[in-house]
């Protein structure tokens, strides 16, 4: 998910592991060790130097169970050395200082897997991306009521029961939350499910996700021999299917599949994607995972980018995003309420 809810969920790993001991120190480690993982960002620019690659290499092993496990011992090990001087002196264990950090660490990517962007939990055994597509990845409803408890439980002291109660209630309150996206989920798939059948598509397989900032209003994609099918369904939607689907046609004859690149763009994508010319030899790349604001055009997906051919390899050429028009939020908001 966003920067900002795994910054509040490390912290919250540190106060269940040191808030006792350290007060609102832990917040600002468990802050900390819920940051590392997205550093993957940099380290990828570091040992990449094709935009594609470094995009695949996000969400990758610094996302894994096997780098929360060791980067508990390297970091744990780490702080406790500098921490344990002075005055501080034996007020907490190197076992604190390695639970803190296997706790923000590893509920890190377990988060990022509810999203629809995916994470390769079990890299470097296997590039499989966990995505479960039940929450947005960024969602306010699950943010903002554990930050403000979290805020609320700094002003008490670490030993105040108080402080326990503010932790626990940020706790119940997002878990739940995310607890009710996976049951809309199931719902929403049973919505799209049932509106491809009568509507006579014919698919070999769909997939549904949240759109941004809402866990409201959803966006189906559905995949036949030669094109895609994608529609939003919302939750105040005042029928109880998806009325309008648009076809979208794949291309992928565009672009020959058995170079190392392309095949690295459709694994991203779990094969829901597109190509579309620009101009000879330029292409732009539409991860339909994500769907288009566009009411006009609906291959024109929110995550995409222009790709050409340079020597032997693919590239991404720089992305320059650009804000969505008033029309395109007008269209967004206005299918968020079901019209």
């Amino acid at each position: 998910m966003d920067s900002l809810t795994q910054i509040v969920l490390g912290a919250a790993c540190g106060e269940v592991a040191l808030g006792k001991k350290i007060g609102n120190k832990a917040l600002l480690f468990g802050a900390i060790g819920g940051t590392i993982p997205d550093l993957d960002v940099f380290v990828g620019r570091w040992i990449n130097d094709n935009e594609i690659s470094i995009m695949a290499f996000h969400r990758g092993f610094m996302h894994s169970i096997l780098f929360s496990i060791i980067g508990a011992f390297v970091f744990g090990w780490l702080v406790y050395w500098l921490y344990n001087t002075g005055n501080r002196t034996g007020s907490t264990t190197r076992k604190d200082w390695i639970w803190l950090f296997f706790l923000s660490l590893f509920t890190h990517p377990i988060l990022d897997s509810f999203t629809p962007y995916g994470t390769q939990l079990f890299s470097p055994f296997s590039n499989y991306r966990v995505a479960l597509n039940n929450i947005s990845v960024a969602d306010p409803a699950y943010t903002v009521p554990f930050l403000l408890c979290l805020i609320v439980l700094m002003f008490y002291k670490r030993y105040k029961p108080r402080r326990r109660f503010w932790l626990r209630l940020g706790l119940i309150i997002s878990c739940s939350y995310l607890l009710f996206t996976m049951i809309n989920k199931v719902y929403i798939n049973y919505i799209y499910k049932k509106s491809l059948e009568q509507n006579d598509l014919v698919y070999t397989r769909f997939q549904t996700q949240p759109t941004i900032l809402n866990n409201v209003l959803w966006y189906g994609i559905a995949e036949s021999e030669k094109s895609y099918h994608v529609g939003f369904y919302s939750l105040l939607d005042k029928s109880n299917q998806v009325k309008i689907w648009n076809e979208i046609p794949k291309n992928h004859n565009l672009i020959p599949a058995d170079n190392a690149d392309i095949k690295t763009l459709a694994w991203f994508s779990n094969n829901y994607y597109n190509f579309v010319p620009q101009e000879e030899g330029v292409f732009r790349y539409n991860d339909l995972r994500y769907p288009s604001f566009d009411e006009d055009d609906p291959s024109n997906a929110v995550f995409s980018f222009t790709i050409k051919k340079e020597g032997d390899r693919w590239v991404a050429l720089p992305f320059f995003g650009k804000p969505p028009s008033s029309e395109n939020l007008s269209y967004f908001w206005n299918r968020i309420k079901g019209n």
